[in-house]
């Protein structure tokens, strides 16, 4: 029964039909499944199936959106049912998004932010050509786990290794992991810099997000 019920949630996801997946995560309620095992065997695989499928070519942005609505929408339900204290664990961290200071190209970073807090993040967007200061300074008021950057011109990448100095020279830097992307950026220059991780997708910004906070 709870197999079933698992596969009703991962495929209305897939199909992009939101009441389904809201549909099919009441009927789990109802059935008195444990919601972390709904999320961990309904939800989060079929998000990594979207992600894949994203990579692929065979799904786009406007899916993307629609699937991740889909997700949200089921994961209300199930969050629902948990204590404060409950819910505060299956948030798998804090992070913010953004497009380096003097690039104003987002898709790639809207993608990545919709995949991060579809699959549990609580994700904090500031937006395009965002200043280094500006970044540094949200990252240690609000306390993150996880900084995240995207550069798509060679001229803007400085600004990633600028971050990293800045956190160092604030004293934040130990407090946080910071990942970059973007599609100049390369492992070796994350490395160089001092980062903690590098993704040149959505669905490896995921799977490197979960890693780092693990």
């Amino acid at each position: 029964m709870s197999q079933e019920i698992f596969d009703k949630l991962k495929s209305a996801v897939i199909e992009l039909d939101v009441d389904a997946a809201e549909a099919a995560a009441h009927e789990a309620l109802a059935a008195g499944l444990d919601p972390f095992e709904v999320i961990n065997n309904g939800l989060s695989p079929a998000m990594q199936t979207i992600s894949e499928l994203f990579d692929e070519g065979e799904m786009y942005v406007p899916q993307i959106l629609v699937a991740a609505e889909a997700f949200q929408n089921a994961m209300k339900i199930l969050m629902g049912q948990l204590s404060a204290e409950e819910a505060s664990k299956a948030n798998r961290g804090k992070v913010i998004v953004h497009t380096v200071q003097g690039d104003i190209h987002d898709i790639g970073k809207n993608i990545v932010g919709t995949m991060l807090a579809a699959n549990g993040f609580e994700v904090i967007d500031l937006g395009r050509d965002v200043p280094v200061d500006e970044v540094v300074r949200k990252a240690e008021e609000l306390k993150v786990d996880i900084v995240t950057g995207s550069a798509l011109m060679t001229t803007t990448m400085p600004s990633q290794r600028d971050i990293i100095k800045l956190l160092e020279e604030v004293g934040i830097r130990g407090n946080l992991k910071v990942m970059f992307g973007g599609a100049p950026v390369t492992k070796e220059w994350v490395d160089r810099i001092g980062a903690d991780g590098f993704a040149d997708n959505a669905a490896d910004a995921v799977i490197v997000a979960k890693e780092l906070m693990s």
